[in-house]
């Protein structure tokens, strides 16, 4: 799923300028798109709507609309709340305004005095090139705004919030719905500025398809097609180590769920053989609940973790295994840090590092640049704040940053979890998951996740798509739960019912 950084947008844009569409021309249909869809969505003869334009080409952008809007019957203010527009473009839009039965307002003081008669307000104050916070008038005409009880539309970005990361203003425009041009933006699928956009609606201004297909972002979405193209159909003489061997390290006393979603995600996810090495008394309880895997008992610790001493027979499995998984449950102590610590130095497979497995390198974070083999990172923003020494409101106000920046520093896949998850690899690119739903923010989920992750992985999946596959497809699988299940009232384990249905649709549509 295309998603567009400001500069993208803008060198696409010119790309199509050097092909003879104009920028006055892509400022008249981006107008035109936005009018028809704020008209097909709250239309009606005499509708009262305040157009705040700011001094762009945004502000151009929404002249058009307040022009359209007028000519479709509504009743309409411009407000210019900056002054009188800067660019070329948008000082022509203004023009076409004479002759039409619009009030031109000229100051943002009297554009606030306008919001109590209005119906509706459309927000065309910034669009993809703010950053920083708003000054005045405009944070005066955004608290206003935010303050109408009518519908907000904004066209592009809400004014206040940074198209590329997400970053909010301390005021930024709450918008019902938000209409943005040719593709979406990182600000439209990052949370917490995703709440902030409403509903979002993409609407095409003219830019030939094989332009668009010829941009690349640093940032994009997951689509659904990119991942089941990660799923040939399986060859009928295979056996179970083609599907690869997953060695899972988990559980402890206390945390046996933790171990069980882990590897029975892992299983339904088509791993050949998952073996779980666990502290002996772990692997004791969970032997009643799973018998598909290989279960290893391994020596263990007064509290019931694994001990230091399993460190040498973990070597062995290691080396007879494709991927591995290491943390669901498995507890943070002198004895479980030198296990993680000796398996990422020894490894040649890839490894998924989750939860207690990220607790036990974060002391020593540069053990990861001695790991023989890819690594993949699955922390939660708190698990994040202790590898980054940043607060969790940090690494929240931009995600993408945080992620991205990680995975670049220290070479690893960095698969940030939260709302609109998203996946960092170390050559600066992001993918924005676009799956799943607060049902999911349970205990579990990430267990769940990690499992998902690390059986693609042991299939021979790539890091990169192994995420990608796991992340979009744990969402899905949470989405379909919530529809049958409720989000207050569904489970984890809920999820495990749900894959085979997920992987019939792809097998049946391959």
């Amino acid at each position: 799923m295309q998603i567009l950084t400001a500069q993208a947008t803008r060198l696409m844009e010119a790309e199509a300028v050097r092909e003879g569409i104009g920028y006055r021309q892509l400022m008249e249909n981006a107008g035109r798109a936005a009018a028809d869809r704020i008209w097909a969505a709250y239309g009606k003869p005499d509708l009262p709507v305040a157009v705040f334009c700011g001094k762009g080409n945004n502000g151009g952008d929404g002249l058009v609309v307040a022009r359209r809007l007028c000519e479709a019957g509504a009743r309409v203010w411009a407000v210019l709340a900056g002054g009188p527009p800067k660019t070329e473009d948008a000082a022509y839009m203004l023009t076409l305004l004479e002759g039409l039965p619009v009030t031109l307002v000229e100051n943002a003081e009297e554009g606030i005095s306008v919001l109590p008669s209005a119906g509706l307000v459309v927000d065309a104050l910034f669009g993809i090139g703010f950053h920083g916070e708003l000054r005045p008038p405009y944070d005066e005409v955004v608290s206003a705004i935010n303050r109408a009880s009518v519908p907000v539309v904004s066209l592009d970005v809400p004014s206040g919030l940074d198209s590329d990361s997400g970053r909010a203003s301390s005021l930024h425009v709450h918008a019902d719905l938000t209409i943005t041009f040719s593709t979406t933006k990182p600000v439209h699928e990052v949370y917490p500025a995703k709440d902030s956009c409403g509903r979002v609606e993409v609407a095409q201004v003219g830019i030939p398809p094989e332009i668009l297909c010829r941009m690349d972002s640093e940032t994009s979405g997951i689509g659904e097609e990119a991942v089941r193209l990660c799923f040939p159909p399986r060859r009928a003489n295979t056996n179970k180590g083609d599907y690869g061997k997953l060695l899972c390290v988990a559980g402890s006393q206390g945390m046996t769920g933790a171990a069980y979603l882990s590897v029975s995600a892992a299983l339904r996810c088509g791993a050949g053989l998952v073996y779980l090495a666990a502290p002996r008394e772990a692997c004791t309880i969970l032997a009643g609940r799973l018998t598909e895997p290989v279960l290893c008992p391994l020596p263990q610790t007064e509290g019931g973790t694994l001990s230091a001493e399993g460190a040498p027979v973990l070597r062995s499995r290691l080396r007879a295994s494709s991927a591995c998984l290491i943390g669901c449950g498995l507890g943070c102590n002198p004895d479980t840090r030198k296990i993680v610590e000796d398996l990422l130095v020894h490894a040649t497979v890839p490894i998924v590092l989750d939860a207690d497995g990220i607790n036990c390198a974060a002391e020593h974070i540069d053990i990861w640049k001695r790991a023989g083999a890819p690594l993949i990172l699955t922390p939660h923003p708190g698990e994040m704040a202790r590898l980054t020494g940043m607060s969790i409101e940090e690494i929240q106000a931009d995600r993408l940053q945080a992620a991205r920046s990680f995975a670049t520093e220290h070479g690893v896949i960095l698969v940030l979890k939260g709302a609109g998850t998203v996946i960092g690899l170390p050559d600066g690119r992001c993918l924005i998951n676009t799956t799943g739903n607060p049902g999911m923010a349970k205990g579990g989920s990430g267990d769940l996740l990690a499992g998902m992750i690390a059986s693609f992985l042991a299939q021979g999946m790539s890091p990169w798509d192994a995420a990608m596959c796991g992340v979009y497809l744990h969402g899905k699988a949470g989405d379909q739960t919530a529809a049958a299940l409720s989000a207050q009232a569904m489970l984890p384990s809920d999820l495990l019912d749900r894959l085979p249905a997920l992987f019939l649709e792809i097998e049946t549509q391959g």
